[in-house]
């Protein structure tokens, strides 16, 4: 059976699910922009006024991640895709590497932001908008990263590694619920259910496929490699020009004790 999905229609389920106190559905578009290689950037603008706080998710995920905290915020924000996610264009290359993908969140903030007076990053997206604040720090007044630091490597993301490296493609939008469920045992199936349909697209015979660019799969030391250059990005901590805070997860592997004194040094 064909599943008929809308992006915008789900908000009340949000609001539900958090008991959020919204005096009413924000105006919501979907927007993108070229890029200078041909490429096209996706995002979603919230409110009428200029984005007050950009966001930027975490890898395979999209801007939908953000949508409880738009609602509840009731600010206009910007909540981008990054390349390769979401409805943003995929990379030839497929290198998703924050160096890279930096660029590309100051071209959104150059468009459609311009009085962003926060940025907040979750995992990729934390590692990313510290590259762009090492970067382009005139784009970045504060900057918040959600359950993330440079000091991440393959035995702490293995769980998501794991996961994000699994299965393409599945008979069944219940077998990639089934799968996603395992992976997150402490979140709620409707917001899995949401978050599925924001993330996979189903086929016309009726299987489901993730969103994200899977075309490129790198090695288990690749993999290592690259999250070893993140370790440069201790250096741009030490150099910031403006106010960082991060956001642990109390039962996440990813962060550390070590981490965050490396942070604090």
């Amino acid at each position: 059976m064909l599943i008929n999905y809308d992006e915008f229609s789900m908000f009340n389920e949000n609001i539900s699910e958090y008991s959020l106190k919204v005096s009413a559905l924000p105006k919501v578009e979907r927007i993108s922009c070229a890029l200078q290689d041909g490429r096209s950037l996706s995002a979603l603008k919230w409110g009428t006024q200029s984005p007050e706080i950009t966001f930027v998710h975490g890898s395979a995920q999209n801007a939908h991640t953000w949508d409880t905290v738009a609602l509840a915020m009731e600010i206009s924000v910007l909540a981008i895709d990054l390349p390769g996610h979401g409805y943003s264009s995929w990379r030839s290359d497929g290198n998703y590497e924050p160096s890279v993908l930096a660029p590309d969140v100051a071209t959104a903030i150059e468009t459609w932001a311009p009085k962003t007076r926060l940025v907040v990053g979750m995992s990729l997206g934390g590692l990313t908008t510290l590259a762009l604040a090492g970067q382009r720090p005139d784009l970045v007044s504060s900057l918040v990263s959600v359950d993330i630091t440079p000091g991440v490597n393959s035995e702490k993301a293995k769980a998501i590694t794991d996961f994000v490296n699994g299965p393409q493609s599945f008979a069944s939008f219940e077998d990639l619920l089934a799968r996603t469920i395992e992976h997150n045992p402490t979140r709620s199936e409707s917001s899995l259910r949401r978050g599925i349909l924001h993330n996979a697209k189903q086929q016309p015979d009726g299987s489901w496929q993730w969103r994200y660019d899977r075309s490129t799969h790198p090695s288990p030391q690749d993999t290592t490699k690259r999250l070893d250059r993140l370790s440069a990005l201790w250096d741009v901590i030490s150099q910031l020009e403006c106010p960082m805070t991060l956001v642990r997860g109390g039962t996440s592997p990813v962060v550390d004790d070590a981490d965050v004194a490396e942070l604090k040094r």
